[in-house]
């Protein structure tokens, strides 16, 4: 019982604070995925850029997260994580400014994937530093499940801000990150312990022919890209068929993005019970089911017959597949192996935005998008399915293994 009711030590409450900083800006990285998207009618009306123009400010970080994502881990061991962590929010601050600054379309797409970039370090150094703060049990779960949660919210939360901030000016989506940024930036100097050059942890090699690792990266992979091209798909024909203002935007596009906010605590649960290669494949099944549902009813329908079918679909999609697809990624393989089978999922996972958006773009701007979108998008989903309902083959394995 004195145990128990002991005040936290100096050091505990050091780590307690170092952890609200890094799920401070885990937050700002993944509202950053997100803002923009509610504002993207508005910057192709004000800019009179086209879809496929605009589209590269969504891909653009992602293009900028998987580039940086392989080479993060030598730029912390060469400089240090406490260097590179801070050096990346300064960045990230200078690149807010400079996008909400300007009229130029390839700046504004710059500073998009120099933030992405940002976040590729940011966000694995992070985990990084919770792992070497916190002592291996109940603390360290708990900080993991902490900085987990934060980021799961984070993409809600870049709606609802960019439905509040769009009405007023759209450039606000991307200078409201610079005044954060700075902040932990400030605090961060103070809590983020020095860790020193060569201090990254020793990776091995993944397995080049690890099925499950491979599998999850092409599903996951195909289940971002379709979900990001969705999105895009349905902000430009709730805007242009209804007419709708930005926060009613907002509002709409949540019952793809909440559901899996409000699981994320409990996706090791469900893996452990359920195994990871049946809830992934049932997730892509709920995704492709959405996909079909869109492509079928291409330019007719009302939100609530058609649209919100569809996004409620892909939210169940994630809640069934996130968590399991990135404890399938790392299954069988040794603590040293996953250091490095991780950045290359991850990296898989942006890639699959970063190639399927530009055309879905083009198709939008060029072609018959009506059907000629969700096909493309239908026809990724599709093939995502494929790869998940191999994993069904073998033994169905329980996600014991954190990622």
């Amino acid at each position: 019982m004195t145990e128990i009711l002991a005040a936290p030590t100096r050091a505990e409450r050091g780590a307690g604070r170092m952890l609200f900083v890094l799920s401070g800006n885990m937050v700002l990285d993944a509202i950053e995925v997100s803002v923009v998207l509610v504002a993207l009618p508005s910057i192709a009306a004000d800019l009179r850029l086209s879809v496929w123009t605009v589209q590269w400010l969504m891909s653009g970080f992602a293009l900028g997260f998987a580039a940086v994502l392989l080479v993060g881990p030598r730029l912390t061991a060469r400089w240090g994580l406490r260097r590179c962590y801070l050096g990346a929010l300064l960045v990230f601050a200078l690149a807010s400014v400079a996008g909400g600054l300007s009229d130029s379309t390839g700046l504004l797409i710059a500073s998009r994937v120099l933030k992405g970039g940002c976040a590729a370090l940011t966000a694995p150094a992070g985990l990084t530093l919770i792992g070497a703060t916190f002592p291996e049990g109940p603390r360290l779960r708990r900080a993991v499940s902490v900085y987990s949660l934060f980021g799961a919210t984070g993409f809600t939360l870049g709606l609802l801000l960019s439905g509040v901030l769009t009405p007023v000016s759209w450039r606000w989506t991307f200078l409201f990150p610079a005044p954060v940024a700075l902040i932990l930036l400030a605090w961060g100097l103070r809590v983020i312990p020095g860790t020193g050059r060569g201090s990254a942890p020793r990776r091995t090699p993944a397995p080049r022919r690890h099925g499950a690792l491979i599998r999850a990266t092409l599903v996951a992979a195909g289940l971002n890209g379709t979900y990001a091209s969705l999105l895009l798909l349905v902000t430009f024909r709730a805007t242009g068929q209804y007419g709708w203002e930005p926060w009613q935007l907002a509002l709409a596009l949540l019952p793809a993005c909440v559901p899996l906010a409000l699981s994320a605590a409990f996706a090791g649960r469900l893996a452990a019970r359920f195994g990871t290669g049946g809830l992934v494949a049932a997730g892509a099944a709920a995704a492709f089911a959405g996909q079909l549902l869109l492509l079928l009813r291409p330019g007719t329908g009302s939100y609530p017959a058609v649209l919100l079918p569809t996004l409620l679909l892909v939210g169940v999609a994630f809640v069934l597949a996130f968590g399991a697809l990135n404890l399938q990624a790392t299954q069988g393989l040794t603590p040293s192996q996953r250091s490095s089978a991780v950045p290359l999922y991850q990296t898989g996972v942006q890639l699959g935005g970063v190639l399927l958006l530009p055309p879905v773009g083009a198709l939008l701007t060029h072609g018959d998008g009506g059907r000629a979108a969700p096909l493309t998008i239908a026809l990724a989903g599709a093939a995502a399915l494929a790869v998940a309902l191999t994993g069904l083959r073998g033994p169905s394995t329980p996600g014991s293994q954190p990622s």
